[in-house]
């Protein structure tokens, strides 16, 4: 973790580049009655996009309310991010949210095709494998979910308001201070003018690729950087015929006359397309007038004479960039999401990486707000959570090569296919007792998980007295410790260990003569144990140890001994 010198560091905006439009930033606290304004909270969230909402959920779940402050005045109203992996899914089924999102979801959510073409009516030259919906079946209790960021957003921002968040939007940070006990933000109401202080023992920087906080906090950041930049517009046409019924989540074209990627809006006859160009060419933005957008579109789909129409070509510039910040955290203030990675949109991992920053943090935070926890826990967040972001964005860049011209034989060898990416990243080092000889790998099959600690704990069903239960199901709220039903002698010291310490802790035997039972043997081989193992499971359900001695082992000192160290307890 990186502390960066003293106990009382001061950080500031630049006011040339920052400021807001039409506004004159104000230095200090706006007084009222003679008093500086401050606000207090524990976990204050800068960014109120999907980490930073997602965030503020599962804080709440753990019983800790945020605030959160976004400089833009609402939420997207760019369907920016369009689709949810299984293994988030699985964080939202564990807030009481999946229903919720999936009620939200895209007109695309039928479609399946991600494919590589000259042109959509021209030849195509690659389609992305990936994963049926029996293939994730065997992994988790959830799919994949296509919903647009704008409509995900709003659903989020309830969700967090519903349960206690202060969400502020229109609110720009100006400046913070960290000092042992803190963080005080300097934030400017943009509605008004008006300027305050808001005292927070923690914060998390979820304010998207630029970063002004991740800046203010000299945080550094590696990566090839800016790859391409895109102008988007919307635009209307009948494409049915060139489709030849695929039913496209995207498009990535690549001929002559353009490089981009067409994306279906309705599913129907409404469309967008992102379009690279070249700053060092030349080439700007305001270059791309209705005409020249009527033209691309048509080179795009293969169909000069087209009929089309340009919704409009106003829309900003953005850029796909791939960098991974040089650490996650300081003392006190945590970078997620956008904010600590940023990858190329081929792959769908943007979102999801984010949002998992957010439920590996939250009850981390929660847990050391509450006291239960040292502040050592925290600083596993940068260590497991960074090694991923890089392999996340090398395999992102990867499928970006494919899409830039590269032939998928020249990556293919290097490419991780997409429920690896998806289910079986590991943790090698962080909150969690790594067993010795343990494999180095940040990746395991999920299909055939070697359920290590440091691993996701992996699903199956079991049968219960109202029918199957996944075990993913189980996890969630605190630790899960998983016993194998021979080895009803000994879970009684952690559960005391545990009550000690203030830890929720729930003990779940499978076996006959319990609620939950394995027909198959599955519990075993799945988890790596004998005969009377148990695994403890952190409330992210990730592996945080197991024992494969069986009851013939001193297994109950062992797990005590486990969660003591997890919990930075000694």
């Amino acid at each position: 973790m990186a502390a960066g010198g003293g106990l009382h560091r001061r950080y500031g905006r630049a006011a040339s580049r920052y400021a807001h439009p039409g506004h004159r930033p104000q230095a200090g606290c706006r007084k009222q009655g003679g008093s500086m304004k401050r606000d207090q909270t524990s976990v204050l969230i800068v960014g109120g996009g999907l980490t930073g909402l997602s965030a503020a959920v599962f804080l709440a779940h753990h019983g800790v309310r945020a605030t959160v402050v976004e400089r833009h005045p609402d939420t997207s109203t760019h369907p920016k991010a369009r689709a949810i992996n299984p293994r988030t899914m699985e964080l939202y089924r564990a807030v009481g949210m999946e229903e919720r999102v999936r009620a939200g979801r895209s007109p695309i959510s039928g479609n399946t095709d991600l494919v590589h073409v000259e042109s959509l009516a021209g030849k195509e030259r690659v389609r992305m494998p990936n994963a049926s919906p029996e293939d994730i079946g065997r992994i988790s209790p959830t799919q994949w979910t296509l919903i647009d960021q704008n409509q995900l957003e709003p659903i989020l921002r309830e969700r967090a308001v519903e349960a206690g968040a202060d969400v502020r939007f229109s609110t720009r940070v100006d400046g913070l201070e960290e000092d042992a006990d803190g963080v005080s933000v300097r934030v400017t109401d943009l509605s008004t003018g008006g300027s305050s202080e808001i005292r927070a023992q923690y914060v998390i920087a979820a304010d998207g690729s630029r970063s002004p906080l991740r800046e203010m906090l000299g945080i550094g950041a590696h990566g090839r950087g800016t790859i391409t930049n895109l102008v988007s517009f919307f635009f209307e046409a009948d494409l049915t015929e060139v489709l030849r019924s695929r039913r496209i989540i995207a498009a990535y074209v690549n001929n002559p006359e353009v490089r981009g990627t067409i994306i279906p809006i309705d599913n129907d006859r409404r469309w967008v397309i992102n379009v690279s160009f070249s700053p060092e060419q030349g080439q700007r933005a305001e270059d791309f007038t209705e005409e020249r957008c009527t033209a691309l579109v048509r080179a795009a789909v293969g169909v000069p004479e087209l009929p089309l129409k340009i919704e409009s070509v106003d829309m900003p510039a953005w850029d796909i960039s791939a960098r991974v910040a040089d650490t996650f955290a300081t003392r006190r203030v945590f970078v997620a999401g956008d904010a600590a990675h940023v990858m190329p949109p081929t792959g769908a991992f943007g979102a999801s990486t984010g949002i998992q920053d957010a439920y590996n943090l939250a009850w981390k935070l929660a847990l050391v707000l509450s006291g239960t926890a040292g502040p050592g826990l925290l600083e596993s967040y940068d260590a497991e959570r960074r090694p991923v972001a890089e392999e996340t964005v090398r395999q992102a860049m990867l499928r970006f090569a494919v899409r830039e011209g590269k032939q998928y034989q020249e990556v293919a060898a290097e490419l991780l296919d997409e429920t690896t990416m998806t289910f079986g990243y590991c943790y090698r080092a962080g909150a969690f007792a790594a067993e010795a000889g343990a494999p180095d790998a940040i990746v395991e099959d999920p299909e055939h998980p070697g359920a290590r600690p440091g691993a996701r704990a992996p699903h199956l069903e079991l049968s219960g007295p109202e029918g199957p239960v996944s075990v993913i199901d189980l996890y969630g709220d605190g630790f899960t410790l998983l016993v194998d039903e021979v080895a009803g002698r000994w879970p009684g010291a952690v559960e005391q260990e545990a009550a000690r310490l203030g830890v929720a802790l729930k003990v779940v035997r499978i076996g006959r003569g319990t609620r939950l039972w394995d027909q198959g043997g599955s519990f075993r081989r799945r988890y790596g144990l004998l005969a009377g193992g148990a695994v403890l499971v952190r409330p992210d359900g990730f592996v945080a140890w197991r024992t494969t001695a069986g009851r013939t082992g001193p297994v109950d000192r062992a797990a005590v001994d486990a969660l003591r160290t997890i919990l930075d307890r000694g």
